[in-house]
């Protein structure tokens, strides 16, 4: 028992050096920490630089390109006479040369192609955002669903804590009596096991808290070595009467602002897109191609300037390019576009699906906290006032250990249920009024 109440002791003050979060503390923290976050919007970016690549497309090339190399012919005669003039004159075995380059390539026109690859990695872009959208929403989601959690098991402590001290005095008193000869040992012993009980349900509480506050600290990104807490006002009970909306006016606005639905229209979206761009293989191509190049010689008679002058060629064509057979491939993309559009489509009517299943279970949840809290709320008030009638009757000797213990246990349940249908109420009422747009607040 000793051990316990050091156990109870350590871990009720653990919390005292931490250092302490709101629910929207930890909201912000995660936008800017958490790594599923963080890597959808290295997404949002790869999207960014892929629509740049998309749109420079639409402008020609420009290339720069030259050679140097080196030419030996062993039998090569090293004398010749110059015909210009008859003298006399050394040819050399090794010759360099070099050659230099500037060519551009423009396709003009090849179906649309290129423009509609743009309005696709714009889609695309918009779709990787959303994906974003949708996992700070899930992270946010996750995080009010500890923070709850945490709060209701504290509560939940409370209420056992107000046990064990009505266990100590019962027990205190159990000894007394047993001194005096009005109770067994046998009943002293169950005394003293419903106080070690209680104490173990208090340190129980307290191990479940700390487990939470792991978990959201994993969400969080934090490391083990931070001393991290949450904090916030305990909801009254008058807000578990706060008016639920309705499931259908919540899955209206839901269809409208959540974004795992815009991002499955922006698949069937993308999808179109897909099947335009593959019926436009059937078109013909035209490109537009212009050079320049130069060179020069070591053997050359001439000097390089002259050699330069003279071996300056630009030149400029146009072509076409007709598909004639193309070995099934563009119907071949046809068909799995249209086949994108049809299984991005089954995809939206699964997300309304389970969007609608979502709202209607946190509205049930919500419909169920508030009538089981009212009903709660009464059964501890009777459980209360008969709690206190057997306690004091015990202490006068008019009730055994049975009566006392069962009493306990019955307020017990009572107040678990209450806090329980509290927390449920309140979790889910949040939760409808988040996924109808309104930001998170407890």
């Amino acid at each position: 028992m000793r051990k316990s109440a050091i156990a109870l002791f350590m871990m009720c003050t653990m919390s005292a050096w931490a250092e302490t979060w709101t629910l929207h503390d930890c909201i912000q923290h995660a936008m800017q920490n958490n790594i599923t976050v963080r890597k959808n919007r290295i997404s949002e970016e790869s999207s960014e630089a892929s629509l740049t690549q998309s749109k420079s497309a639409l402008w020609p090339s420009l290339s720069f390109s030259t050679s140097h190399g080196v030419n030996y012919r062993p039998g090569q005669e090293t004398e010749s006479i110059r015909p210009v003039d008859g003298e006399l004159v050394s040819t050399p075995n090794t010759s360099w040369n070099s050659s230099y380059g500037i060519n551009m390539n423009w396709t003009v026109w090849n179906g649309g192609i290129n423009h509609k690859n743009v309005k696709a990695q714009e889609v695309t872009g918009e779709i990787n955002r959303l994906a974003t959208e949708t996992s700070e929403l899930t992270v946010q989601e996750q995080i009010v669903q500890l923070y709850v959690q945490i709060m209701y098991t504290r509560e939940a402590v409370k209420v056992n804590q107000a046990l064990v001290e009505t266990a100590r005095q019962q027990y205190e008193r159990g000894c007394e009596m047993h001194k005096e000869g009005q109770m067994s040992k046998a009943d002293l012993v169950q005394l003293e096991a419903q106080y070690a009980s209680a104490q173990y349900d208090v340190v129980n509480s307290n191990a479940q808290v700390q487990n939470y506050i792991m978990q959201l600290k994993k969400l969080l990104q934090l490391d083990m070595d931070v001393d991290f807490d949450v904090t916030g006002n305990t909801p009254s009970d008058e807000a578990v009467m706060a008016v639920i909306p309705q499931a259908e006016s919540v899955y209206e606005k839901a269809l409208l602002t959540r974004p795992e639905i815009r991002s499955a229209e922006k698949s069937i979206e993308s999808a179109e897109l897909q099947y335009n761009i593959a019926k436009r293989g059937y078109y013909p191509t035209i490109g537009l191609n212009a050079g320049i190049s130069d060179s020069h010689n070591s053997g050359s008679q001439n000097d390089v300037g002259k050699q330069m002058k003279n071996n300056l060629n630009m030149s400029a064509s146009v072509s076409l390019s007709v598909p004639i057979w193309d070995q099934r491939r563009t119907s071949t993309n046809k068909q799995k576009a249209l086949l994108q559009k049809t299984t991005a489509q089954l995809d939206l009517e699964d997300r309304k699906s389970s969007l609608s299943n979502t709202i209607e279970q946190f509205w049930l949840n919500a419909v169920t906290g508030q009538n089981r809290f009212v009903s709660a709320q009464a059964k501890c008030k009777s459980q209360q006032a008969s709690y206190e009638l057997v306690n004091e009757q015990f202490n006068n000797g008019l009730k055994n250990v049975v009566d006392v213990l069962q009493s306990r246990d019955n307020i017990l349940a009572a107040e678990q249920d209450k806090l329980q249908s509290k927390y449920t109420f309140l979790l889910n009422l949040q939760l409808l009024k988040f996924y109808m747009g309104e930001n998170l607040d407890l």
